[in-house]
Order: structure tokens, then sequence, then C-alpha cells
């Protein structure tokens, strides 16, 4: 069985403890790969080794640090088939999901920062008479990057590329749930020629790994995406140690749907922004609100595409739903569809965990689910279930549809559907979410800032963003 190592001073190392992990295939519900079980001994040591080399990589020219983040990124596309069949398998999505998003971006995101911090600018401002000011941005040093399952490889170099692009080190920590594309671009990164220590990466537990990475006083940085409870606890400990915090966390996004949308489009994209990836991304609008006058056709219509897509075997090019990431993770959708019943709703379709044939036959699948007949209030409209689950609610006014959305503790994304652009451009100035698109869904510039309001998160990604939070202003003032 294949053991994960961790990536540690340039080469591939068993953790300090000799022990491992079972690491499991969703789709198949069984193990098929070991993972590190670190501790804090390994990020010490991958630390140590990340400040030893930040001298160097800070002070390497610029273009030469390019060169050697756009071989990897070249390497990722070299082996794209080998990254997205890894990428299926571990986390249950289906193999042509990983192919047509995952895989491509990660390749996307290295390429981008490390272009990116070729044209990274500071500011000057001259005082006439009296002096001039410039303002320097410098790499902070040793930055902790911290990674979620749902999205592995997109979102482990949504992290670490700005962070290398800016001239810092990294001690990254993968879920461990999702580790192999992790480990499979580790290797790249030794072929590519990446100086040792330079990049570290530590598998294992969170309240090991993680932690550690949290408390260590020599990582002064701390980037983060994952659940929202999980965050809180990052902040109550990183804070008191005046560490910088970027927290990508939860959402319970809402899919605002007016009378006069494009049918068509609305709900072809409303589909997928349902249930892609499993309902399995921070960004899937899990609630549908739906002008009354349009509100049954919509539902009927939803529920008759909802019933259409086909869940079963991620490697199957025909799939569109694959696995849940676990069994643990299963059990949680499925309680909070039997949740639903009791606040009151009614399950249109799916919701029910099912048996695939074949070598799927004990994996975590559950059918798509369509919810209605529920308040905004309940618990299943308030709480982030992050699985293949919607609910659909009527409004009658633009007031009302902008009180739903923003009834909830998250703030992260907001979708509108409208023909009419003056109300498209005042529903979007009132929701208090980071990101709103109109008329798409999950269409990203990579320049442009990522993040969300309230308890989605502190921060922003993306963009000079990015580069930004990687990097300390310094302002030079000179009496002319």
């Amino acid at each position: 069985m294949l053991k994960i190592l961790n990536y540690i001073d340039g080469e591939l190392v068993s953790p300090a403890s000799t022990l491992y992990l079972d690491n499991s295939n969703p789709a198949e519900g069984k193990v098929y790969s070991r993972i590190p079980d670190s501790n804090e001994q390994d990020v010490a040591r991958a630390t140590e080794a990340a400040k030893t080399s930040f001298t160097g990589w800070s002070s390497m020219p610029l273009d030469k640090r390019t060169a050697i983040l756009l071989k990897i990124a070249d390497l990722i596309d070299r082996d794209f088939e080998k990254l997205s069949l890894a990428e299926s398998i571990d986390t249950g999505k289906p193999v042509a999901l990983a192919k047509s998003m995952d895989i491509s971006r990660a390749s996307a995101n290295i390429k981008f920062y490390a272009t990116a911090a070729m044209h990274f600018a500071s500011e000057s401002h001259l005082m006439e008479g009296e002096s001039i000011n410039y303002t320097t941005r410098s790499a902070i040093g040793v930055a902790g990057c911290i990674s979620p399952w749902n999205l592995p490889l997109y979102l482990f170099t949504w992290k670490i590329a700005p962070a290398l692009a800016a001239g810092c080190t990294v001690v990254a920590k993968p879920s461990e749930l999702t580790p192999m594309t992790a480990f499979l671009f580790s290797q790249l990164c030794i072929e590519a020629g990446l100086p040792k220590g330079v990049l570290n990466i530590v598998h294992g537990l969170g309240d090991k790994v993680g932690q550690a990475i949290i408390e260590h006083p020599d990582i002064p940085v701390i980037s983060f995406t994952g659940g929202t409870i999980t965050g809180r606890k990052i902040a109550a400990t990183a804070a008191p140690m005046f560490k910088k915090l970027s927290l990508e966390l939860g959402g319970k996004n809402p899919n605002i749907i007016f009378a006069d949308c494009d049918f068509e489009q609305t709900m072809e994209t409303s589909i997928r922004s349902s249930f892609s990836n499993q309902g399995e991304i921070c960004l899937c609008g899990s609630r549908i609100l739906v002008e009354r006058s349009l509100y049954d056709r919509f539902v009927q219509e939803f529920v008759r595409r909802t019933q259409a897509l086909i869940v079963g075997d991620p490697l199957d090019e025909k799939t569109k739903i694959g696995a849940l990431i676990s069994e643990a993770h299963m059990n949680k959708v499925l309680s909070y569809i039997e949740l639903a019943k009791q606040e009151g709703g009614k399950i249109l379709c799916g919701g029910k965990q099912i048996k695939i044939s074949g070598r799927c036959e004990n994996g975590y699948f559950v059918e798509p689910a369509v919810i209605t007949g529920l308040n905004q209030n309940c618990r299943t409209n308030q709480e982030e279930i992050f699985g293949p689950v919607v609910t659909i609610m009527p409004f009658d006014k633009e007031e009302e549809a902008i009180t739903f959305a923003n009834d909830t503790a998250y703030g992260l994304s907001a979708t509108i559907w409208t023909e009419n652009l003056k109300r498209a451009h005042r529903v979007a100035h009132q929701l208090k979410s980071g990101i709103i698109w109109i008329n798409c869904w999950l269409l990203r510039d990579l320049r442009t800032p990522f993040g969300g309001m309230k308890q989605s998160g502190v921060g922003r990604e993306g963009g000079w963003e990015a580069l930004r939070f990687f990097t300390e202003a310094k302002n030079v003032c000179i009496r002319l």
C-alpha cells in the first residue's frame, strides 16, 4: 500500500512518530494509502528549514524565482491526466470535474502569481518642497498555509503560489482527507529544482499539525481555508500572538432569481451552482430564492433536471455527482435532510443514500435533494450543510429577497438572476456578501479580491490582495 511522505527541507521523509493514518477512497469506502501522522516535531523541523531558506529565496532575482514557479506549473500540465485521476480517487468527485476545474486551476494559480510578482509595484508620494515618501513591500517570512479537502490541489496552490511568488517560504498542511495531490506536487517541486526548504509540506491531523503551525512563534502569517468553527479556534490562538491572518470560511449562499431572468440560462447554471462537486464547495448556492410568479415553473423544472443527474462511479465520464468525502460527512448530510423533515420541509426529490453497483458498492453516495416548505429561520436554512442539498423559497418583493439573502451568519457569495440592469446593481449593492455574481456563477478572474463578510471570513485572497498579504509594507520618508 502506498505510503505518502512529508516534504521537508527538499526531501521526502517519514514522520517523526513513524506512525501513519489511513487514507480512504470515498467512492469505494476503503483504505487505499497511508499518510504520515505528523506532530509538532515535524512542524518544527519544517519551520527551521523554511527559516534557513528564507534569505536565499526572498533575495533571489525575481526572474529566476518566477522561472522556477513556471516550471512547476508546466509539470502540472504535463501530469494533468495523472493528477486528475489522483484527485478523483482521493475526493470521490467525478474525474471529468477534476479535469475541468481542479487541476487546470492549480496550474493557472501558479502561472498567475509567478508572473504577477513581476509586475507588483509600490507607491511614492511627493510632498512638494519638503519630502518624498516611497513604500517598499518585502516578504514577511515563513508562511503557514492550511488548505481544505474539497478542492485539494486547487486551493493548496491558491495559497502557496502567492506566498512563494512574494518571496515567503512556506510550511503547508493539506487536509488529511485528501493528501494525494499535495504529495504528488511535492515530487514535482523536487523535479523542478525548487530550492530546499522553500516549500515544506507536513501531512497529518489538524489538532496536531495544524495547531502546531498556528502556535509556532516563527510563523508570523497564517492563511486558512475551511470551516467557520475551525477558523474561530485559529483566530483565538493566533490573534494574541499578533499573527497576520487570512481566513476563508463557510457559506450559506443565496441564489436570487427574478421572474425576468433568462430562464434557460438560469436553470442550467443553478443546477450546476447547487450540485457541483456534490455540493462540497463553499460557493454553492444552497438557498434558492425565486420570485413568486416564477416559483412553480422553476421548482417543477429544477426537480426534473435534478432527477436526471447521474450519480455514480467518479471514474465514469458520464457521472455528474460522485461520492461524498467520508462516511462521517455523508451521515452529517443525511442528518440535515432528516432535520429538514422535522422542520416541516418537503423533500421533492433525492435525499437518500444510494448504492452503486460494482466497485463503488460501499461508497458514500447521496442523491441530490431539493427541499421546499421551510421558513428562512430554520436550521436547514441557516447552517452550512456542504452537500448536495438545496432549499427553494418564494419571495414577493425585491426587498424581501434582500432580507432573506442577508439573514444568515454567513456572507461569502450570492448570485442574482435578472435582465434588469438597474435592479442587478441595486440588489448587489445591498447584499452582504464578498462576491456577487450576476447572471453567472463561479466565473473567476484571478485578479479580483476573494473572500467573505461576517462569519465567512477575514481578509481577502486573489490578485494584489494576496501578494500584499504575504508582504510587509514599509514607508521611507526622505526630506528634500
